[in-house]
């Protein structure tokens, strides 16, 4: 059948001038390229959604039980972080990067690395580590995406935490050094984020 269609294009070609032959492909081109980037910006908004994120039981008895309740879940002003906010970067390039990394640890979830309470548990430090690590070497991007530090104003902040930012700020520290165990629970077994040796890549 693909044969038939070929050769009767073929035929019908014979009869074409080069640029009706020309816009033809740039055509079915385009066609078929927007099809493509159509599913795939589809397929990156829908693995950046909570349900998606969730879909799994080690994701949503461990760490999503542990953010619900807390300050980027409920707030005064309605406001939520959502897995995506915090764990996914939206540039285009760090954000191809991370959901290519994360098709990695779906491997982990199909083994069953932690696919029990205490299981999780067991790996807990070192799935924190990863995600400082990560955090650090972005200067805490995500955090950035809508923590804007030009945008604070100091004025409102209490005199303890202007002064904790602002010699933050002189030690070339990064949110994640001091704002971790807010969304989950802080994991034992190990040095926490400050005192992990990371080169910043931004």
């Amino acid at each position: 059948m693909f044969k038939k269609a070929w050769e009767a294009l073929g035929r019908r070609c014979k009869t074409c001038s080069r640029i009706t032959l020309g816009l033809g492909i740039m055509l079915v081109t385009l066609l078929v390229g927007g099809a493509f980037m159509v599913a795939g910006a589809g397929a990156l908004a829908w693995t950046n959604t909570e349900s998606f994120c969730i879909g799994c039981h080690e994701m949503r008895e461990n760490v999503y039980a542990e953010y619900k309740g807390t300050i980027h879940d409920r707030n005064r002003t309605g406001v939520r972080a959502t897995c995506s906010d915090c764990h996914v970067p939206r540039e285009p390039g760090p954000m191809l990067l991370r959901k290519a990394q994360a098709t990695f640890e779906l491997w982990g979830h199909l083994t069953g690395v932690i696919d029990t309470k205490e299981k999780f548990e067991q790996h807990r430090y070192e799935l924190a580590r990863r995600v400082w690590t990560r955090m650090k070497e972005t200067d805490s991007l995500e955090c950035r995406n809508c923590h804007k530090y030009d945008s604070m104003d100091p004025e409102a902040q209490s005199e303890r935490s202007k002064a904790r930012h602002e010699k933050g700020k002189a030690e070339g520290l990064t949110c994640i050094d001091c704002h971790f165990g807010i969304a989950h629970k802080e994991p034992e077994g190990g040095p926490g984020p400050r005192e992990l040796k990371v080169e910043k890549k931004m």
